[in-house]
Formats: C-alpha cells, sequence, structure tokens
C-alpha cells in the first residue's frame, strides 16, 4: 500500500519539524479529545530536553495523554475490529502497521534508553525519568499504528499531523511539549542503528546514540576503529565490543594479520577458527569460487558458521541447511 510507504518515510525523517503544522496538529487533537486547547507550547530540540522541559514545566495541569492518544486510539481499533472481524482487522494490520513495527518500536526503545542513560547517571533517579517518558506521544514513532487508520477515518487526524511534522510529544491540561526531530539517522538493511564513523542517531542539541548493527557502543569505540589492530582486538575485555572490532575489521583479515593457522581443509575449502577469551570461538570456512571473475580470477569467500564445526566440508553443508555426509555438490559455486 503506497500510504504505508509515506509512514514510513514519516517514520525516518529528519530534519526541523513544521512548527505551525505540528501546534496546529496538536490544538485539533486536544479538540477531537473534547479538551480545550492549550494555553502555550513548548519546544524542545531533542526528546532529552523535552524531558527536562516537562521536569520544569509549571502550572501544566494532568497529563491528558489518555484523552488525547490512548482513547482515541483504543476506540478506533475496536471501531475497525468489530466493522472488519478478525480476520479482516488481522489482514489489515499486516498490510499496514505490521511493516513498520518492529524497526519503529526498537528505535522508540532505545531513544529512551539514551535518555535515561543521560537523564539519570544513578540508579535512583531512574524512576522519575521513565515517568515522564511515560506522558509522551511519539509524534513519528507513532506511524506503524497510524499507518492502519489512516484514510479510514477523521478522529485522530490531529495526531497524524503531529506524527507527520515533528518528533515526541508531551500533553498536559494547559501546557504542550513538542521535541524536534532528528538531524541524523543511520541504519543497516534490517533497520537497525549502524554507523562506524559518528552518531547513528543525533538530535542537533547534541543527544545523540552511537551503534554498530544495532548493538549500542560509546562514541570513543567508534573514533578507534580506524586504527584497529589484531592485538588490540584479543586485548579488548568486553565480549559484544570484541565481536564489533572483528565485524570492523574483517574476520578474514584479522585471521591473515593475527598468523592464525587452519584447523582443517578439504575438497570444500579451508576451516579457519579464532578463540576468544570470554567468548564462544569465531570459526570460519575459506572457499573458493570456482566460476571465475570476468577478469578470470576466482574470488574466496569467507563464511562465518557455528563454533562447533570440526570440518570444512561441515561449515559448507550447514550454510546450505545441510549435514555434512550429505553434501556432494557436483560443482562447487
Amino acid at each position: 500500500m503506497q500510504h504505508v510507504n509515506s509512514w514510513r518515510d514519516v517514520a525516518a525523517a529528519t530534519g526541523a519539524a513544521d512548527r505551525a503544522a505540528a501546534e496546529e496538529g496538536v490544538r485539533r487533537a486536544y479538540r477531537l479529545a473534547g479538551l480545550a486547547e492549550p494555553e502555550r507550547i513548548v519546544w524542545a530540540e531533542s526528546p532529552r530536553a523535552a524531558v527536562e522541559a516537562v521536569e520544569k514545566l509549571t502550572d501544566a495541569g494532568r497529563s491528558v495523554r489518555e484523552e488525547v492518544r490512548t482513547r482515541p486510539w483504543a476506540e478506533e481499533r475496536r471501531r475497525m475490529y468489530d466493522e472488519l472481524g478478525p480476520a479482516g482487522w488481522s489482514a489489515l494490520w499486516s498490510a499496514t502497521g505490521a511493516q513498520l513495527w518492529e524497526t519503529t518500536a526498537a528505535l522508540a526503545e532505545r531513544i529512551r534508553a539514551g535518555v535515561v542513560a543521560d537523564l539519570a547517571p544513578r540508579p535512583t533517579e531512574e524512576g522519575a525519568v521513565r515517568l515522564v517518558l511515560l506522558d509522551a506521544v511519539l509524534g513519528q514513532h507513532d506511524a506503524a499504528w497510524l499507518a492502519a487508520f489512516d484514510g479510514r477515518g477523521d478522529r485522530l487526524t490531529g495526531l497524524a499531523e503531529v506524527a507527520r511534522t515533528a518528533g515526541w510529544w508531551w500533553p498536559y491540561a494547559r501546557a504542550v511539549v513538542i521535541s524536534e526531530r532528528p538531524e541524523v539517522l543511520h541504519r543497516d538493511e534490517a533497520g537497525r542503528l549502524d554507523h562506524g564513523e559518528g552518531p547513528a542517531l543525533a538530535y542537533r542539541d547534541g543527544f545523540a546514540l552511537y551503534a554498530w548493527r544495532g548493538m549500542p557502543v560509546p562514541a570513543a569505540f567508534l573514533a578507534e576503529l580506524a586504527s584497529l589492530t589484531p592485538q588490540r582486538i584479543r586485548e579488548e575485555e568486553n565480549a559484544e565490543l570484541r565481536r564489533v572490532m572483528l565485524e570492523y575489521y574483517g574476520y578474514d583479515r584479522y585471521l591473515t594479520e593475527s598468523g592464525a593457522e587452519p584447523v582443517h581443509r578439504d575438497e570444500t575449502g579451508i576451516l579457519w577458527r579464532i578463540a576468544l577469551d570470554g567468548d564462544e570461538d569465531v570459526v570460519m570456512v575459506e572457499v573458493v569460487n570456482s566460476t571465475p571473475e570476468p577478469d578470470g580470477t576466482h574470488r574466496t569467500y569467507w563464511l562465518r558458521v557455528p563454533p562447533g564445526t570440526r570440518t570444512a566440508k561441515d561449515g559448507v553443508a550447514w550454510t546450505f541447511g545441510l549435514e555434512g555426509a550429505a553434501y556432494a555438490p557436483v560443482r562447487q559455486t
């Protein structure tokens, strides 16, 4: 569905919010919820700054998230469920929101974790920050469920307008705090935060998240990747960070430059093993493509296989979902 792609773009949007449109969307959401429009709207440069702004609000009144977001969504879902039936609703969700849900929900959770880490350095302080985050409407990161209701009524038009034009927002009886969208967003093919040369997600006030293929990493760690050596990789005590180092450096390069010895070879290839302290062994099969490249050379591939692999043939067979004894290719490609 075309509108699913448009909501996918909303979830990944970067750059300055359309503040006038977002504020009008907020007012519409209040009116549709039967509430008086907020007396004031406060803008913040990031979700972190928005939480700080909420904590400084005076005379904002109670949170009205229930009326503005939770209740309208639940009532519209019930209306659609009754109209379409269980199978129809399931089909609608599968074709719309489910396409965006996993990656968008994971991104929102990463942002929450980053805000808590920045604003609550001590565990005893985390509760207060998490309570403020519970009051947030996720704006652009509510794209998944908004996609399911797109074009099916006017009840959620205010929420949709804010989502299309701004980031997270906090609705209270007399005041609203709205966050800008990020300036930078880098993700891999699976939709995970991923960038090896800077923040994977960044807002213009400096709030940022660093990640390599979805795994959170310190900013200083990324700066070190360009100068890695096999010795530095071996010395890393954190097994997860060491795994990132190996992925960035390249397993084949590490094997070559660390003086590793093959543990088995046969007609299918060469089996290599990297023993790592505090982590499972990394086992790779080196295979040569029998089909020549245009220049006549034969390309070498490195296949990562389970740690328990004992022979090259078993490793190659595993990549095809077979046992070693059942793998007997007529021609290797």
